[in-house]
């Protein structure tokens, strides 16, 4: 919007000549409203002028410049939203800076739904061209807000339709260097290697990607991130998920620190379920856990869920019923630890 354009805005739509044809609709909320609202001298005029353009299908420049005025008053407007888009179709306008026009909203206004849906719009119109730009919307957003949903979900929108796969998983390394505990670019990086169409789905990564997890995990044990992350990456091989020694020897290498063993017990106790005989090393390392404790039962995941149960307080009754569901007939009677 030029200087003189910024002016005239500064003016009553009834004082502007271009406006001298146009008679407002006023808003009508029937004879009797119950809770009248007390919208500003200004948003009513803006919308009275609105309504007006709007009922008789006006699609023009002057139209296109109200909406303008109408969103900065209000961005939640859907009704507004959709009539500029049919604006900007029949006016063909630059896109390029309606993408601009966006972008000025979104640094006041980032978790808009309408302004959202306009984007992805706009960037559907213009192709393939704004992926690059779009990805690089979205780095500017998070960069206040690093788990803001609506970007990332734009974000992956814009590479599954438009592209830009090729620096995607540097881009989530580099998130999760920044802050490990970033659970909006764990799930990025998830999305990236099962959907990236060059890198091969999680079989021809698995190797790597585990490697990257197991790092991840010992360097900060308590971020459940990681541990999730490793799950996702065994959904459909629970044989590799029992079997890799890997696994394994995460859980005893947390155990066996002063670290959180929250998650690496309970990534053991999957991992039994499924099948998986902990040797006498990883039984050592649970028992000691809690020292102080006294357990005598000797199923290793009944002796799990206990430990859990009293080093887990906030998920105390989900670890209960794990217990009563492993063996009924073993957990039943099975006496709690008692810390002295």
């Amino acid at each position: 919007m030029d200087s003189d354009e910024d002016e005239r805005t500064l003016l009553p739509l009834s004082q502007r000549p271009e406006w001298s044809d146009v008679t407002p609709v006023p808003q009508n909320d029937g004879p009797n409203p119950v809770v009248p609202i007390a919208y500003s001298e200004e948003f009513a005029e803006v919308m009275g002028y609105f309504r007006a353009v709007y009922l008789a299908d006006e699609r023009s420049l002057r139209a296109l410049h109200l909406t303008t005025e109408a969103i900065q008053f209000n961005a939640g407007n859907y009704t507004v939203w959709q009539f500029r888009r049919l604006i900007l179709e029949a006016l063909n306008a630059d896109l390029h800076e309606e993408l601009e026009f966006v972008e000025q909203l979104a640094s006041k206004n980032s978790k808009n739904y309408q302004l959202w849906h306009h984007r992805r719009w706009v960037a559907e119109k213009l192709g393939t061209e704004a992926a690059s730009r779009e990805l690089e919307f979205t780095k500017n957003i998070f960069v206040n807000d690093a788990k803001n949903y609506h970007a990332w979900s734009h974000r992956q929108w814009v590479l599954q339709n438009l592209g830009g796969w090729e620096d995607e998983l540097a881009y989530c390394n580099e998130l999760l260097e920044d802050d490990i505990f970033n659970n909006s670019a764990w799930n990025q990086r998830y999305f990236v290697i099962t959907r990236h169409p060059g890198l091969g789905g999680i079989e021809a990564t698995i190797d790597s990607e585990l490697d990257y997890t197991i790092k991840s995990i010992l360097i900060k044990p308590e971020n459940e991130s990681p541990w999730r992350y490793l799950r996702g990456l065994h959904k459909n091989n629970v044989q590799s998920f029992v079997t890799n020694p890997k696994i394994s020897t995460l859980c005893l290498n947390v155990l066996t620190s002063k670290a959180n063993p929250v998650f690496a017990l309970s990534l053991l106790l999957d991992l039994i379920s499924k099948g998986f005989e902990p040797n006498q090393d990883l039984k050592n390392a649970i028992e000691v856990v809690v020292p102080e404790s006294n357990s005598q039962d000797s199923d290793i995941s009944v002796t799990i869920c206990t430990v859990l149960e009293i080093i887990d307080q906030m998920r105390v009754n989900y670890w209960r019923w794990r217990k009563k569901n492993l063996h009924p007939q073993v957990a039943e009677g099975v006496a709690n630890l008692h810390i002295h």
